[in-house]
């Protein structure tokens, strides 16, 4: 059997963790932090992890972890 291609864009987006959840970054950063609260900005710091639904789709992309 061939070996399987990773999906270059998830591999620079996503993280699997040794319990098998995918982490990503928090989303809603990039700009416009001027009309957000100080409270959205705190809480999104740092890293995230999927959920569930949305991690089996992204796992489909990083086939070997």
């Amino acid at each position: 059997m061939p070996k399987l291609k990773t999906k270059s864009g998830a591999k620079k987006r996503f993280k699997l963790t040794a319990t098998g959840k995918v982490k990503c970054a928090q989303a809603g950063k990039r700009h416009g932090m001027i009309k957000r609260s100080n409270k959205f900005i705190r809480d999104a710091r740092g890293t995230t992890t999927l959920s569930e639904p949305d991690a089996r789709i992204v796992k489909q992309f990083l086939p070997y972890g």
